[in-house]
């Protein structure tokens, strides 16, 4: 019997009569004993083997479903990713007993939308809404909150981890901050005073009362900036349950203990049948933190304690599946947002970003550093243990693949741009369904993967058949050059059958139409800006696109030219039609950064007691906390 077809005894013993009706049936064609008692037992055959599908049916639908998300993790930081130094034994043990995804890509190189695109299975461009937020009109309206899109219970932060959070970590906030208002503060200061003196000596009349307003929205402006930066901290760190705030501001002692515990008492009280947890972990996005046991026992700083810290939580995790034999039942996704923030470092000079191994840039960046990050799923019994799949998939593909094990209905009102993993994972198909992935950053597409196969997809058959219908018999591309023979030309699957077997599906192309700045020039991130920008002086523009093969060159070192890859032009063509298709599917969503929804709007702020207390509650009590051995 294989794990995850445990069966009750009135059920084995079912399957035993099965067995015996079988030899009863063989013994009964030898003795040619009459037809009714034969059909019989063909009959209780059927009524067995419909028993055993029914078993096999249920033990690969409606799994218990655990997904874990880690921020700002390095596909380099873990152990089945090739780290030597970080301690990761309980993320490495998924690896062990499920399937490694070696091109797993977030849809955006940012924390935001890449996670709408992990909970909507759609690319962030098509969303109007980037992040849970909390409120739409009043302050305890909850319109973004979790519980009002279909979770069921919710511990954690609705808002994301800052610097600003964790006092003596220094700010996000503040360099931008200056670079912004600099200029605009020196505009209204100078004309004030031009005003104000244009109107001493008489050259220009400026009614008073206008020139009081002037500097009264003025102040007013400059107050409410002034209180909201140095009120963050407790306007924008707090800790929710459900609909409640247990904690303003957020406290980070023993913060992973907490989460842990709620994950696993979750885990307890819903043993009994089917649940989906989302565990968020706030580890490794900075303000970075490790809990007593763990601070100073990597060899990598704080970001490594952090690393090893959220190890031990997913141990714990899987634990508690075996505690209540929930293992063989239970698919665990384990990943990160995007790749490694390589420019954090800390205000006295520590590294506070982790490694993307071999690949190119990080967070921010659609270089491979940037998006490809760690994909591991284990489900014994049903996945293969120690698999590696090397074919692109992406993190909008866990919300297809969840509804689909729910038997549930993808929605059919809008495009869901993921797809079930399942038959990847169980070895039914080899090939990923991404043809194409496409790469933004912020609004602006800025690269596209083509991953072509080596099976005819429907855009290369219309190609072909385009070339065929037109009379063009001596050749036609997918690639590369198929010679058609002439008396066949006409012969849609005498076509389809060469494009069949072509051998280019190895290559994974990747173009790029505009390049992040690295600062300094020679670097691997914008450590001038902290992160990389999409925008004008920011980036370079490439006409014609670059264009790499990563089955060649992963680090995207060389790219290729119309001197080194014969097929260059072509390779673009197809892209470039890609694209195209893409763009057709898109519709305007509302701007996700226009100045209303940048402003802060102290009506809609939450707040556990009031703004004169500075927002101050603490219900969080830590009870007992789990017992910790870290290593």
């Amino acid at each position: 019997m294989s794990p995850g077809q445990k069966i009750m005894r009135p059920l084995e013993l079912l399957l035993r009569n099965c067995l015996n009706a079988k030899r009863k049936l063989i013994l009964m064609y030898h003795k040619k004993i009459e037809k009714r008692k034969k059909m019989k037992v063909l009959l209780f055959l059927i009524i067995c083997q419909c028993a055993i599908n029914s078993v096999k049916t249920h033990s690969t639908s409606n799994p218990n479903v655990i997904l874990l998300m880690a921020d700002d993790l390095g596909i380099g930081d873990l152990g089945c990713y090739g780290n030597r130094t970080l301690r990761t034994p309980n993320i490495d043990r998924l690896a062990e007993e499920g399937v490694t995804l070696t091109q797993h890509i977030a849809a955006s190189p940012l924390c935001t939308p890449s996670r709408a695109a992990f909970l909507t299975g759609r690319y962030p461009i098509r969303s109007g809404k980037w992040h849970l937020g909390m409120n739409c009109e009043t302050s305890n309206d909850f319109c973004h909150h979790p519980l009002s899109h279909g979770f069921d219970y919710f511990y954690g932060l609705t808002v994301t981890n800052f610097r600003d959070c964790k006092p003596g970590q220094g700010s996000v906030f503040l360099k931008g901050v200056q670079k912004t208002l600099v200029i605009p503060v020196q505009i209204a200061g100078i004309t004030l005073v031009s005003l104000a003196i244009v109107q001493y000596i008489g050259l220009l009349k400026v009614p008073f009362q206008a020139l009081s307003y002037c500097l009264l929205i003025t102040a007013i402006s400059f107050a409410v900036l002034f209180f909201f930066f140095y009120n963050f901290r407790h306007l924008n760190c707090f800790l929710m349950r459900d609909h409640r705030i247990i904690q303003q501001p957020l406290s980070y002692e023993n913060l992973t203990q907490r989460l842990t515990k709620e994950a696993m008492q979750f885990i307890s009280r819903n043993n009994d049948a089917p649940f989906l947890l989302v565990l968020s972990y706030l580890h490794v996005h900075t303000a970075l933190y490790a809990s007593k046991n763990f601070r100073g026992k990597s060899k990598h700083g704080l970001y490594g304690d952090a690393v090893e810290e959220m190890d031990w939580s997913v141990g714990q995790i899987l634990d508690m599946l075996e505690k209540y034999n929930l293992s063989d039942k239970t698919l665990v996704y384990f990943t990160s947002d995007q790749g490694a923030h390589v420019e954090e470092i800390s205000s006295s000079g520590e590294v506070h970003g982790g490694y993307n191994g071999i690949y190119k840039g990080g967070k921010s960046t659609n270089w491979e550093g940037g998006i490809r990050v760690p994909g591991l799923l284990r489900w014994p019994g049903v996945i293969q243990a120690g698999a590696y799949i090397d074919e692109p998939t992406s993190n909008m593909d866990v919300f297809p693949t969840v509804v689909k094990l729910a038997e549930a209905q993808l929605p059919s009102d809008r495009i869901i741009d993921g797809h079930d993993l399942m038959p990847l994972l169980q070895g039914k198909v080899t090939r990923s369904k991404h043809e194409f992935l496409f790469h933004y950053c912020n609004a602006y597409l800025n690269a596209v993967r083509w991953h072509p196969g080596n099976r005819a997809f429907s855009i290369y058959g219309l190609l072909a058949l385009s070339v065929v219908n037109k009379g063009l018999r001596g050749r036609c591309y997918r690639l590369v050059r198929i010679h058609i023979d002439p008396e066949n030309a006409s012969n849609y699957s005498y076509v389809l059958s060469l494009l069949n077997n072509t051998k280019e599906g190895e290559s994974v192309w990747k173009v790029f139409f505009f390049t992040p700045n690295f600062s300094p020039e020679n670097s691997n991130g914008c450590y001038d800006s902290h992160v990389c920008f999409c925008h004008g002086g920011f980036v370079t523009q490439h006409d014609p696109p670059l264009l790499f093969d990563l089955s060649r060159d992963p680090e995207e070192k060389v790219p290729l030219t119309p001197e080194t890859e014969s097929r260059f032009y072509e390779i673009l063509r197809v892209i470039h039609l890609a694209v195209d298709n893409h763009t057709r599917s898109l519709h305007a969503v509302p701007d996700q950064l226009s100045w209303d929804n940048l402003l802060w709007k102290p009506w809609l702020q939450p707040c556990c007691s009031s703004l004169l207390q500075s927002c101050y509650c603490d219900y969080d009590s830590e009870g007992s906390l789990l017992e910790v051995h870290s290593g």
